[in-house]
């Protein structure tokens, strides 16, 4: 019994100990980051560019195709009620406001999370961090906070594109292979959708930008400086990035509900 309290009091202890110490890490990029915005953007920039323009292929391919099936799963089910037309509202709405924010943060996660991660665990590995506290340079101001900020910077704009492809791939199924009007299917969208739908789905984009872009920083920062110690932070910057991004949605979906 005694034993299974030391255990339980120690596991409390120790979430306690890292939520703490992972508030404190978050407070030390917010810190540097206007610093480095305004003195070093083109370190910004480079990362904007690692972790957003590498990452359109994925994330255009999957957009294409995840319109392309909400467009048919939508007419099959709209089709019972003959409201075939209502399909393009049905896609932008669901793209907008949940899978265009949501699948994105996972893909970003899976493809840009798992590359922050890694390479920063590989460079404490290899002791280049130590090596720039040797020479008085901030490892946390000059390797992290560029790539927490390129990340958070990418995530909206890759949800956007992610959006405008899949209500391209939508239109190319309804209106090319369904036959839906065109007109009705883009007319019915735009009197549909209104700005806060917009909104919610831009503020979920920017919040799980911040979770992904942090908990990739935050684990190869604190990897065990290992070639399984970096396979460990690596894979669980996936599984913790998905888990909290789909209880912030929920969340958020909630508030604005």
């Amino acid at each position: 019994m005694r034993e299974l309290i030391r255990d339980i009091y120690g596991t409390i202890f120790e979430f306690v100990r890292t939520f703490g110490a992972f508030q404190l890490f978050f407070l030390r990029l917010l810190r540097y980051s206007p610093k480095i915005l305004i003195g070093r953007p083109g370190l910004v920039i480079k990362q904007i560019y690692n972790t957003g323009a590498l990452s359109l292929v994925i994330i255009m391919v999957c957009g294409f195709f995840v319109g392309g099936v909400l467009a048919l799963q939508g007419y099959a089910s709209l089709a019972k009620f003959n409201a075939e037309d209502a399909v393009g509202t049905v896609v932008a709405l669901a793209l907008i406001k949940e899978l265009g924010p949501v699948i994105t943060a996972l893909l970003f996660a899976g493809r840009a999370g798992t590359a922050l991660s890694s390479e920063i665990g590989l460079m404490k590995a290899t002791d280049q961090l130590s090596a720039m506290e040797m020479m008085a340079v901030n490892p946390v101001r000059r390797v992290l906070v560029p790539r927490f900020l390129g990340g958070v910077v990418s995530m909206p704009l890759l949800a956007a594109i992610f959006s405008c492809t899949g209500l391209f791939g939508a239109h190319v199924v309804a209106v090319g292979l369904l036959e839906v009007d065109v007109g009705a299917f883009w007319q019915q969208m735009r009197l549909t959708v209104t700005m806060s739908d917009i909104n919610e789905g831009i503020f979920k984009s920017v919040v799980f930008g911040v979770v992904a872009s942090l908990l990739a920083v935050w684990e190869g920062y604190n990897a065990i400086p290992t070639a399984e110690g970096v396979g460990r932070a690596t894979t669980r910057t996936v599984v913790i990035t998905a888990i909290s991004v789909l209880i912030l949605d929920f969340m958020i979906t909630t508030v604005f509900l």
